[in-house]
C-alpha cells in the first residue's frame, strides 16, 4: 500500500528522505545504513568503556557526520544514521544521546548537552493507513552555539534554540526557541531572558 501512496514519485525512497519528503521507511535500502550506524555506536561505546580513547574517536569521527575540534561525546550513543549529526567543536554530550538524524541535527559549538536527552527528527502522520503502510518524513533540529539542554530534554522535529539559550532539565521543546532566553516545561516556553 505505501508504494500506491508514492507511486507518482519515481525517486527512491532514500532520495525522497534526503528531500525531506515522505518516504516509505520500511525499505530495505535503509537496512545497512541502520546496522552500520548501530554497529559503530556499539563499538564506540566498548572502546571508550576499555579506555581506547584514540580508538574511539575515529570510530565517532567514522560515525558521525562532523565531529568539531574539542568536542566530548560519552557514551553510550544512539542514532539513527549518524551521518547526518553535525557537532560543533568544544561541545560537550553526556550520556544516552539519542539522536535521531533521518533529518540533519546540527549542533553548534561550546554546547552542553545533559544526559538523557533526544534529538528527534522524524515524524509520522495522523491518519492511521499512512502508518499502517510506514510512510513517515522528519524535520531538522538545529541547536545554536553555547546551548545548555538539562538532562531529560527531548527536542520536537523541525525545532531551532537559539545561541546562548538554556533549556530546563524534562523540557519538551516543541516549537523554535530563540537566542539568550531560559525556558522549561511541557511544552516548553521561556520564563527569563539569560542575563550576563
Amino acid at each position: 500500500m505505501a508504494d500506491q501512496q508514492l507511486a507518482d514519485d519515481q525517486r527512491s525512497n532514500w532520495e525522497r528522505m534526503l528531500a525531506g519528503d515522505p518516504y516509505c521507511a520500511d525499505d530495505p535500502e535503509f537496512t545497512p545504513r541502520l546496522e552500520r550506524a548501530s554497529q559503530l555506536a556499539d563499538r564506540y561505546h566498548r572502546q571508550k568503556m576499555a579506555g581506547d580513547a584514540d580508538e574511539a574517536r575515529e570510530t565517532l569521527v567514522a560515525l558521525l557526520g562532523t565531529v568539531g575540534e574539542g568536542a566530548v561525546i560519552r557514551s553510550p550513543l544512539f542514532v539513527d544514521l549518524g551521518e547526518r549529526i553535525t557537532i560543533g567543536p568544544r561541545t560537550f554530550v553526556n550520556c544516552n544521546l539519542t539522536a535521531l538524524d533521518i533529518a540533519p541535527i546540527t549542533i553548534g559549538a561550546d554546547c552542553q548537552i545533559g544526559p538523557n536527552v533526544q534529538l528527534l527528527t522524524p515524524t509520522h502522520p495522523i491518519e492511521p493507513q499512512p502508518r499502517r503502510d510506514k510512510i513517515e518524513g522528519a524535520e531538522p533540529i538545529t541547536i545554536g552555539d553555547n546551548v545548555w539542554l538539562g538532562g531529560g530534554v527531548t527536542v520536537c522535529p523541525g525545532v531551532s534554540i537559539g545561541d546562548d539559550s538554556v533549556v530546563g532539565a524534562g523540557s519538551v521543546v516543541t516549537r523554535d526557541i530563540p537566542a539568550g532566553v531560559v525556558a522549561v516545561g511541557n511544552p516548553a516556553r521561556v520564563i527569563r531572558k539569560v542575563e550576563s
